[in-house]
């Protein structure tokens, strides 16, 4: 048995991943979860897979204890972020599950991280935020990072094989295309895009994802953080990595070789196909995605971003270049105005407006210390926030 700890059960990767591990449950268990705010749903997980460990926030550590004590499950409560952390270092599991949103992920992932875990990396933020500390903790503590994410995914799947201990280094990879759908508002003209409300930003047309992300997908934000995290994942610099729309999100991502060969991999729009390869790997399990009839499509069709209505792919892409703590700033001045957009305290085009006021008045760093990444991720918060109330 292969034994999971899933981080951040409750979202929309982790209702996934539960999925694929309940359909494969002679070969995997479910020995830790957390969760944060939906905390009867994640009752209702320790209640069903009977995990060891469950971690839950510091002032609800107690009511959900006796809960499960109510409930007859024996699973054993870690309150807070140190709990959060012990959860992922927890030695007897195998392999985390790196599923939390945002920010808030960094610290447990590296935790796990340092204890030579093998990490299915969905928080993309975590790697965005600390980029070289995380890739150099991954090697130092000999831990082994396999990337959820469908595009970093599907790129990993069309590598070849020695990728994973050797690199890229004579593999002959000439670039990298990342595809996006476009989200909801491809093609929009931004005079469209000034009245755009939060219902629809969230309603993407092809995946089914937490409103965060989906928003980020409707800005392109997330194709720019993914931009970021493939930079680092595959030691790429960003003029090696191109962004392609995609509308059908068929295709999840690509790879260009020297020989002018491009390796694609497809499948139907559904988180479980990379997750269930990422638990597999180098195998393969059944995931419950139904087989892809590429006669139903019948066109894929591909097409340049339009960076000018869309301007945050720009901004991710200059936040790398810059260096130092500039991804970290841009990550947390995004997740502030992302919840101001979604409490209607701000309108759509004033998010990378947000993004851009907070790069220009925010002073880089040298990203060589974890505590100074995450004091320059609090200072952009604050900064962020200071800008959104000028906006009103």
């Amino acid at each position: 048995m292969i034994r999971v700890t899933l981080l951040g059960a409750t979202g929309s990767i982790g209702q996934s991943t539960l999925d694929v591990l309940a359909r494969n449950s002679e070969a995997y268990q479910l020995v830790g979860v957390s969760g944060h705010q939906r905390l009867q749903e994640l009752l209702d997980i320790c209640i069903r897979f009977q995990p060891f460990y469950a971690s839950v926030p510091e002032a609800a550590a107690n009511p959900f204890q006796q809960q499960l004590r109510d409930a007859g499950c024996r699973t054993e409560v870690l309150a807070g972020p140190a709990g959060l952390e012990q959860l992922a270092a927890e030695p007897g599991s195998d392999l985390v599950v790196a599923a939390i949103v945002g920010a808030a992920g960094l610290l447990p992932t590296l935790a796990a991280v340092k204890a030579g875990k093998r990490i299915l990396l969905a928080n993309k933020e975590a790697l965005v935020m600390s980029g070289a500390l995380f890739m150099d903790a991954v090697q130092q503590h000999g831990a082994t990072l396999l990337p959820v994410d469908s595009e970093h995914n599907a790129i990993f799947q069309c590598l070849p094989d020695h990728f994973a201990s050797q690199g890229l280094a004579g593999s002959g990879v000439e670039r990298l295309l990342l595809t996006a759908s476009g989200g909801p508002f491809r093609g929009w003209s931004r005079e469209q895009l000034q009245s755009v409300t939060p219902a629809q930003a969230v309603a993407h047309p092809n995946w089914s994802m937490g409103q965060k992300i989906s928003v980020d997908s409707a800005t392109l934000m997330n194709k720019g953080l993914e931009l970021i995290e493939a930079c680092w994942l595959f030691n790429l610099p960003p003029s090696r990595i191109d962004v392609v729309i995609h509308p059908q999100s068929i295709i999840h991502s690509m790879v260009s070789y020297r020989d002018g060969s491009v390796l694609a991999q497809l499948g139907n729009p559904d988180m479980r196909t990379p997750i269930a390869h990422a638990l597999a790997w180098p195998e393969r399990i059944h995931a419950g995605v139904s087989p892809l009839d590429l006669v139903k499509y019948g066109t894929l069709s591909f097409e340049a971003p339009d960076e000018a209505a869309f301007p945050c792919l720009r901004l991710a892409r200059e936040a790398f270049q810059a260096g130092g703590t500039a991804p970290a700033i841009l990550n947390a001045a995004n997740e502030v105005a992302v919840t101001a957009f979604l409490e209607r305290r701000i309108g759509f085009l004033q998010i990378p407006e947000t993004l851009e006021r907070v790069l220009q008045l925010s002073k880089v760093c040298p990203a060589n210390d974890l505590q100074l990444l995450l004091s320059e991720d609090q200072l952009a918060r604050q900064l962020a926030r200071q800008i959104i109330e000028q906006f009103h």
